[in-house]
């Protein structure tokens, strides 16, 4: 079965979209109909901007999202998916190429994700950091031994967990960490805590905006990250995308389920090759590759 996967913040690079934009008209419709939706040129920055532009989470998240979504409508009658799942943010954009959001609606939920979670962000200092090398029960046992908001937020691979909370408890955690034998324990370079208790303010937020839109029957099961398993009633989408925010993001036990249920070729759509990456870690027998306009 083909699978699909798309990838969430982190993935994005300067010019990214460009090659898309340039060679076809349907791309560029949708880049147009994105800068007229959010109110600004986000084109002038994929395509152009710098870096530390890119890294502002309300650029990033709409500009990840564009490219995934628009990548999967350019492939037209090759895009087949069988099964979605998305890293994060990159739920929805499955949920848009699965049919299951308009572009419109997916596009408008995302941008007001990215200025949720940065003002959730702005509003209490947080961190996270990667824990490599541990097994998961060693990390989730730790986090509940230290005092203040530090918890498990995303399972990448085997041996690597990402956990997030307040400054000084997650500091507290990879110190403890490195004593029980993390290859390495280190603070990401990021705004603050996602899938976390700290982002309750900014779902809160989102879940008001994800009830009042519609969310139809999907083209084939979604693998969301709060529950690991196959969804394909539109209401319970829309609940497990609601709680998204504060859970952790279960992308491990996904990529296992979406195997384990007949997934044999899983291709990301999307910038970078993050998922690619994890999923040699996860299973090195699946075989991983990303989708291209020469499909």
């Amino acid at each position: 079965m083909k699978a699909y996967i798309f990838p969430g913040q982190g993935a994005q690079f300067t010019g990214m979209g460009l090659d898309l934009y340039e060679n076809s008209p349907l791309a560029q419709e949708y880049f147009e109909r994105a800068n007229d939706i959010l109110g600004f040129s986000i084109t002038d920055i994929m395509f152009e901007g710098t870096a530390e532009q890119l890294k502002e989470t309300k650029v990033t998240q709409p500009a990840i999202f564009l490219h995934s979504v628009i990548l999967a409508k350019v492939l037209g009658d090759s895009f087949q998916p069988e099964m979605v799942a998305g890293h994060s943010l990159g739920e929805l954009s499955a949920l848009v190429a699965n049919d299951v959001l308009s572009f419109e609606d997916g596009l408008k939920l995302v941008s007001k994700r990215a200025l949720a979670m940065q003002k959730a962000c702005e509003s209490k200092p947080s961190t996270m950091a990667a824990v490599l090398g541990l097994e998961d029960h060693i990390v989730e046992e730790t986090c509940k031994e230290i005092a203040g908001v530090v918890v498990a937020a995303n399972y990448n691979c085997p041996g690597q967990l990402v956990i997030s909370g307040e400054i000084s408890a997650v500091e507290k955690a990879c110190e403890v960490l490195t004593k029980k034998g993390a290859r390495r324990a280190l603070l990401l370079p990021v705004g603050g805590a996602f899938h976390s208790p700290m982002m309750e303010p900014a779902r809160e937020e989102l879940a008001a905006a994800i009830e009042a839109t519609e969310f139809r029957n999907p083209t084939c099961p979604v693998y969301q990250n709060v529950t690991a398993s196959a969804v394909v009633n539109p209401d319970e989408i829309k609940k497990n995308l609601m709680i998204q925010l504060t859970a952790p993001v279960r992308w491990t036990q996904s990529i296992q389920a979406m195997i384990a249920d007949g997934g044999t070729e899983f291709i990301e759509v999307g910038p970078g090759k993050v998922l690619q990456g994890l999923m040699r870690k996860i299973d090195r027998s699946v075989a991983a590759t990303g989708a291209s306009i020469s499909e």
